[in-house]
């Protein structure tokens, strides 16, 4: 939409048509706590030839690693992406309206969800699926609010194994509301998420692979939560992992999220990317976003149609079971394709080689003197701990055009228990001569 400035007249006519004193009356839901707490300090307006420019001169500094060994992961991880997504996605047929409430025109859209719905209910071994969320992070949010409204309880326990980032999403969410207990890292997959469980707890949250790699018992914590009458919420990072490990469903798991950028999605700096949710059928009338459903139409053809979705969902925001109504449709889109060219026997396939490159890189760096792999289960991810500060190391051999991973302390700041700690992560894209570089360096660095 334009931007179509207003003068004070014109803003007057408008407020007195709608029956509004003034401006402040359209805030009036807004706290007034968090009404002009802050000022944000952006430059003055430019021509769009020096923002372009200025934005150019931004983006030189980004380095993608794609020409170098890259051992980035931590939520976000570099896979190959066949070309064959990049031009299908592209395809006029997708070009539909943004928002496919009129089922009649948005046949093509709607059954490319409800297939997405089917390949992540499959992934997850759960009974249903929504149509995406705008990603893993703010899902993992979605899914404690969800768990709230369905026991009724307040109390929600976070893995000490939770992505860090994922974590403070959880607490925004959850800002000056009381309930949540978030439980110390734990970079060695110590800490028992059991004994915080009682009978006011909503929910837990863990996540498997965890940020530190580790592989998690689901079925003792499913369990554990189920006896206390709390539900399991369980959290993918790297949703390649459920093409080997079991699905979480399977497990015993009543919600399941995951990122699902790993599939069909390049890093692209950050985003866009795509949550997935999951859950139990019985709890899918409280399950936030989009829900995409087959049906037939008057001539009893095959349809589809976007269901179980309140009007408050839309309008009357205040009352809806979630602020997110929307889907991430082209990333699910490019999710959708590259599983289709997967196949179950592909995505397999993918996920073996992955752990095998992994382990390649944990045998490797456990052979250089000084580093330590914290890890006796893991996927592609795993930790190591430095003698020295981590991320001082990492920014030098990032100097040299070694991506070595992400240092703990870059998520965790100013916790000095997880200075030395780098999280490393291995795809099919990692070689043997990516492995061998960053076992040298890192020896000349430590030496």
């Amino acid at each position: 939409m334009r931007y179509l400035p207003h003068s004070a007249a014109d803003r007057a006519d408008m407020l007195a048509a709608i029956g509004a004193g003034g401006i402040d009356d359209l805030f009036a839901a807004v706290p007034k706590s968090v009404l002009g707490t802050f000022a944000p300090d952006l430059p003055d307006h430019q021509p769009e030839f020096a923002v372009e420019a200025h934005m150019r001169a931004l983006a030189k500094k980004n380095h993608a690693g794609a020409d170098g060994p890259f051992f980035v992961g931590a939520g976000a991880y570099r896979h190959h992406v066949p070309a064959t997504v990049d031009h299908l996605i592209q395809r006029s047929e997708w070009l539909t309206a943004y928002t496919p409430y009129q089922p009649e025109i948005s046949q093509g859209t709607l059954q490319m969800l409800f297939e997405f719905q089917t390949q992540v209910a499959h992934l997850m071994g759960m009974d249903i699926a929504n149509a995406s969320m705008y990603d893993g992070s703010t899902a993992t949010a979605e899914a404690v609010l969800m768990a709230r409204r369905v026991t009724k309880k307040n109390k929600v326990v976070l893995s000490g194994g939770l992505h860090p980032q994922y974590r403070d999403t959880v607490v925004t969410y959850l800002s000056g509301e009381e309930g949540l207990e978030c439980l110390p890292a734990s970079p060695e997959g110590q800490g028992d998420i059991v004994d915080h469980i009682d009978d006011d707890t909503a929910a837990i949250v863990i996540q498997t692979p965890d940020f530190y790699g580790h592989l998690r018992n689901v079925s003792a914590l499913a369990d554990a939560a189920h006896e206390k009458g709390a539900l399991l919420i369980v959290v993918v990072t790297e949703i390649v992992s459920l093409g080997l490990l079991e699905a979480p469903g399977a497990l015993g798991a009543d919600i399941v999220v995951a990122e699902g950028q790993s599939i069909g999605n390049p890093l692209t700096f950050g985003g866009p990317y795509v949550g997935l949710m999951a859950c139990r059928e019985k709890f899918v009338r409280q399950m936030p976003g989009r829900l995409c459903g087959e049906t037939v139409d008057a001539d009893g053809k095959r349809g589809f149609v976007l269901t179980l979705s309140t009007r408050e969902q839309h309008i009357r925001r205040e009352k809806a079971t979630s602020n997110i109504c929307t889907n991430s449709g082209l990333c699910a889109l490019a999710f959708s394709i590259h599983l289709s060219l997967l196949g179950e026997v592909g995505l397999s396939r993918l996920a073996r080689l992955n752990h095998a490159r992994a382990i390649a890189l944990a045998d490797a760096l456990a052979a250089v003197p000084g580093v330590e792999v914290l890890n006796k289960t893991f996927f592609n991810e795993m930790t190591i701990r430095l003698p020295k500060p981590a991320a001082p190391l990492v920014e030098a051999l990032a100097a040299k055009g070694i991506l070595c991973g992400v240092p703990v302390s870059r998520l965790e700041p100013g916790r000095p228990e997880v200075e030395g700690l780098v999280v490393l992560a291995a795809t099919e894209l990692t070689t043997d001569e990516d492995i061998a570089a960053l076992a040298a360096a890192l020896k000349g660095e430590l030496a």
